[in-house]
This record gives C-alpha cells, sequence and structure tokens, in this order.
C-alpha cells in the first residue's frame, strides 16, 4: 500500500507545483531523523492494533511536506498535529477534519519563482563567513532536536534567518570589481614651472657659445700693469704697461668620443716707462677616440709662439727685441687595459725654429742653428690595484736632431735620450686626482766634447679639493734645455707652482700661487734660482663682467754674474666672459 501511494503521488500534476517552487537542495539531517521517528511511531501503533484502515487513510488529511533546503517551502510557525512530520509521503490534510487531536496546519504563503530562487542562490555565494558560521550552528542545533515538533521549528528558523540575509539582496555589476578607489599618492602635481628648480653649483660660470658641435667659451681681460720690471730681467726699469689677455676653450658634446680646443693669448705694450712690446701665445687641441677591442687612441696637436725671455740662458744682451720661439707639438696615443694591467705606448714629435733677434743698431741675428725636432716614444705600464689607485712604470726613448748639423761654433748639437720613471695614478673623483712620478732622465750629445745632459726628473699634476669651492693644484715639470753656447751642454730646469683657488661668496673667487723653478747647468758650476708668489681677487658683476685684481713679486738669484733680477706688480682690470 506504501509503494502504490508514493507512485501515485509522483505521478500527480502536483509533481510539477513542486518544482515551481523549487524543491532542490540538500536533506537536512533533522528531517531524516524526524522521518525515523514517524516510522517508529507507525510501527509502535500498529503493534497495538490501531492500524488505520484504507478508508480512514483515504479521508486522513495530507502531510505537509518540509524539506531540509532552507526556504523551498513556507515557513511554518505552528506544527500541533504529532503525526505530520513534514515526509513527502504525508497525504494532503481534509478541509473538513474535525479531530481534535489533529488542528489544521496554517494556510502556506506563496515562494518565489525558480528564477528568483536562483539569483539568490548566487548572491548567498558570495556571502560573508559570519552567516556560514550562523548555518553551520543551526545545523548542529537541529541534530541535537529529538521532537519532530521541535524540528519542524528549527527549520522554518533556519528558512526565516536565510531569507533575512539574502532576500532582496542587490546583486554586484558586471564592472564593479573595475571600480577602485584612488590611490593616495596619484593626487595632481603641481605645473614643471612651479617646481623649485635646482640652484647652481657656480651661477656665474660662463654659459658659452655653441657653434656647430661645440661649445666655446670665450674670455677676454684688460687692463693696466704697474711693475718695477719691465721685462723681468738684470737690466729692466718700471714701466705702466697696458695688458690685454684673450683665452678661449671649446668642448665638444658628441656622444661616444671627444674633442677639446684651448688657447691663449696675450699682448703687453708699454704706456710709459721702460720700452716693453710682447705678444705671445698657444693653441692646441686633443681628440679622444674609443676603438675596438678596449682601444683607446688620444691624439693632440699645439702651436705656440713665444719671445725669448730675457732671462732665458740663450737671451741676446744689447737687443731691442728678443727673437720669436714657435713651437709645433704632437702627440698619438694608444691606451688598452687587459684585466687590471694598463698600457699606454705614446709617440710625440716637437719642432723648435726660432726667429731672428734684432739688435740695438737696427740690424738682426740669424738664430738658424738653434732649430731643432725632438722625437720620443714613451711605454707605459700600470697595475690598478684599485680604482682610486694605479702605480706605473715609464719606459722614455727619444732623440733630438738639430736641422743644422754642426752649429756656428762647431759642435754637433744632436743628441740621444734616455729615460725611466716610476710613480702613482690617483682617481678619487673631485676630492683627489692626478699623477706623481720620478725619475732619471739622460740626453747623450753627439759631440764627444760636450758632456751629457743627465739627472733626476719630477713630474706632478695634482688637484685636491678639501672642501667646496676649495681647489688646490700642484704641478711639477722637468725640462732639457739645450743649448748652443759654446763650451756648454745646456740645463735642466725643475719647475714647481703650487696654486689655491677659494670661491668665498658667489660672485666673489680669490686665488694665489707659489712658485719655485731650479735651473742647474751642466758642464759648468752654476745655477739659478726663482722664486714667486701671487694673489688675485675677481668681482662678479654679473654672470659675464667682473672687476679683476692681482698682485705679483717675483725674484731671481744666480751664482753666475748678470742675471740676478726682482720684479714687483700689481695689476687691475675688467674681465669679460660669455
Amino acid at each position: 500500500m506504501l509503494l502504490a501511494t508514493s507512485m501515485f503521488a509522483l505521478l500527480r500534476p502536483t509533481a510539477l507545483h513542486a518544482q515551481e517552487t523549487e524543491l532542490r537542495g540538500e536533506v537536512s539531517e533533522s528531517a531524516i531523523l524526524s522521518d525515523q521517528q514517524r516510522k517508529a511511531r507507525q510501527l509502535a501503533l500498529a503493534a497495538q492494533g490501531r492500524a488505520p484502515t484504507n478508508a480512514a487513510q483515504d479521508n486522513a488529511p495530507a502531510r505537509t511536506y518540509l524539506p531540509a533546503s532552507a526556504g523551498a517551502v513556507p515557513d511554518d510557525t505552528e506544527t500541533g498535529d504529532a503525526t505530520a512530520t513534514g515526509s513527502v509521503f504525508d497525504p494532503p490534510e481534509a478541509a473538513d477534519d474535525t479531530s481534535a487531536d489533529t488542528p489544521a496546519p496554517p494556510k502556506p504563503r506563496r515562494r518565489s519563482s525558480t528564477a528568483a530562487q536562483n539569483a539568490a542562490d548566487q548572491a548567498k555565494e558570495k556571502a560573508t563567513d559570519k552567516s556560514k558560521k550562523k548555518k553551520k550552528k543551526s545545523t548542529a542545533a537541529d541534530t541535537d532536536t529529538t521532537a519532530s515538533t521541535t524540528a519542524s521549528t528549527t527549520d522554518a528558523t533556519d528558512g526565516a534567518d536565510t531569507d533575512e540575509e539574502t532576500a532582496n539582496r542587490r546583486a554586484l555589476t558586471i564592472d564593479s570589481a573595475d571600480k577602485q578607489k584612488l590611490d593616495p599618492g596619484a593626487e595632481r602635481t603641481d605645473a614643471i614651472e612651479g617646481q623649485k628648480k635646482k640652484p647652481e653649483d657656480d651661477p656665474f660660470a660662463a654659459t658659452g657659445v655653441k657653434w656647430g658641435s661645440f661649445v666655446i667659451r670665450p674670455t677676454i681681460e684688460q687692463g693696466l700693469t704697474a711693475t718695477s720690471n719691465g721685462d723681468s730681467s738684470n737690466a729692466g726699469k718700471s714701466a705702466l704697461l697696458s695688458e690685454t689677455a684673450l683665452r678661449f676653450s671649446a668642448a665638444s658634446d658628441w656622444r661616444e668620443n671627444s674633442a677639446t680646443i684651448d688657447g691663449y693669448g696675450l699682448f703687453r705694450e708699454t704706456v710709459s716707462g721702460y720700452p716693453v712690446h710682447n705678444e705671445q701665445g698657444r693653441i692646441e687641441g686633443q681628440l679622444n677616440v674609443d676603438l675596438d677591442n678596449e682601444l683607446r687612441a688620444i691624439a693632440k696637436l699645439g702651436y705656440e709662439a713665444v719671445p725669448e725671455s730675457a732671462s732665458a740662458p740663450d737671451a741676446i744682451a744689447g737687443v731691442s727685441k728678443q727673437p720669436l720661439r714657435q713651437t709645433v707639438d704632437g702627440s698619438l696615443a694608444v691606451e688598452k687595459d687587459v684585466g687590471k694591467m694598463q698600457y699606454t705606448l705614446t709617440g710625440a714629435i716637437s719642432h723648435d725654429f726660432y726667429g731672428d733677434a734684432k739688435l740695438s743698431n737696427g740690424t738682426s741675428l740669424s738664430q738658424k742653428d738653434r732649430d731643432s725636432t725632438l722625437y720620443t716614444a714613451t711605454l707605459r705600464t700600470g697595475y690598478e690595484i684599485s680604482p682610486a689607485i694605479t702605480p706605473f712604470t715609464e719606459i722614455e726613448v727619444g732623440r733630438r736632431a738639430y736641422d743644422q748639423r754642426i752649429d756656428n761654433e762647431g759642435f754637433e748639437r744632436s743628441s740621444t735620450r734616455l729615460g725611466a720613471r716610476a710613480g702613482v695614478a690617483l682617481d678619487m673623483g673631485e676630492k683627489l686626482s692626478g699623477e706623481f712620478s720620478a725619475g732619471w732622465l739622460r740626453e747623450a750629445i753627439d759631440d764627444k766634447n760636450l758632456d751629457a745632459i743627465s739627472g733626476a726628473t719630477v713630474n706632478a699634476d695634482l688637484k685636491w679639493s678639501p672642501e667646496r669651492g676649495t681647489m688646490i693644484g700642484l704641478t711639477g715639470k722637468t725640462t732639457v734645455e739645450p743649448t748652443t753656447t759654446s763650451g756648454e751642454s745646456g740645463d735642466i730646469l725643475y719647475s714647481g707652482r703650487l696654486t689655491g683657488e677659494r670661491q668665498i661668496r658667489a660672485n666673489l673667487t680669490g686665488n694665489a700661487a707659489l712658485g719655485l723653478d731650479w735651473r742647474d747647468y751642466i758642464g759648468i758650476d752654476g745655477h739659478d734660482m726663482t722664486l714667486s708668489a701671487e694673489a688675485g681677487l675677481t668681482w662678479w658683476l654679473n654672470r659675464y663682467a667682473g672687476l679683476t685684481t692681482r698682485v705679483r713679486t717675483e725674484k731671481l738669484t744666480s751664482n753666475l754674474p748678470g742675471r740676478d733680477y726682482t720684479a714687483n706688480s700689481i695689476f687691475i682690470g675688467v674681465k669679460v666672459q660669455r
């Protein structure tokens, strides 16, 4: 009978209505427990002989279905029938049933459609962990319930809580994930024109003039010099000189290689006093080229025109104008790094030629026998202990060849040069940079009657900045000075200069210099010592013009007669730059 009733219930049209009301979901443990309790009660009634007849079963009210899924059927707040367990097999309740033991259940409420429930299910998937925990607690409470009435009430309460959490919940839009809060750091910034500019390190430095791929910085200085010795000689007298100095530098702005050009011109003319007519200048260029295989090439070329100094060993006495010495020099160096080893091979050539000296009687004296060319080759080997310190050694070989093989006095002046040096190169950025070396140099003259020119050599070119705005420089050089004086080989000149520059204020710069020259004559017991000191100030009116002044003193003492002199001078002028 139970099997026939079940088949009949499944074939009834109410199955479609059940689908409309969404009889889906998992069966709760409380429903299973209620069904088991119902079957137990039926078995107990059958044992007591109280089993209902077929007719009674036909007239019995239908039992209300209570699924385990919350919200599948209307919520029941009262369940008075002890036999109404909520099973699918409970028949519908009769309308004319007057049994006091089984009161009629309340009228069920209309539930939402399947489409509405699907939307609610999607919202339930996005619910928080809090609602899931509440459902788990409710399920645990259902398990502890022993009475079917209590189980039905608990299921209805769970369904009501779920409806409160998911009912009428607004669905999220498709583009809601793209709507992000604005990053607090993405606020609008100020315009570029409104930002503070970085102050310049030197606001009065020359800006330069763009010319092709070069930036040229010209400078002109014009002023008056009052001196106690017009030509720095033993017979010199005081004079007021007009002094003009032109200087310029040009640097390329190429991407890979680089080139620089530097030059100066100095013109001195007497305004009153001792007659002085002096013009001199120099221009030189340098080209740096990066080659393949870690090779670098450095090429230099220069030209210089300087009149013979009145205090030079070969100066001619009793002339109205000393001869003009012109020099053309050039060099080519190739550098290569192999690991920490550094190799540099340099070839250089320098040609000196002299003009005629103008005598006081109006005649001229030829200086052609002094023209010569010096060829040298230098090999440097260095080892980089660190990027800041690189010790090195140098070997130099060369040949000095005179245009006139035998001079006017009958001597062969050509010579062979050989030298060796050792030193260290420093590169500590702006703090300290440059190099220092010491060694020995010898020039053997072809004429056996003349002694070889030999002696120790010292060379230095260091720059040190103890603090910002201050620069200390040290330069040293050893030069071999040949001569055509009868019976003399020449001399070795050691020159040293210590300089300092200080930016006192942004528009005020001070400089100072100390100099020491020592000349050692070869073949005779003679020497010269020259001491010099200088101090100056430059006050910039603006970026392009300033006032400059300097004072200088120079003193030469010698054990040879007729060479001592003292010269003191002061200069005041205007400096213009671009």
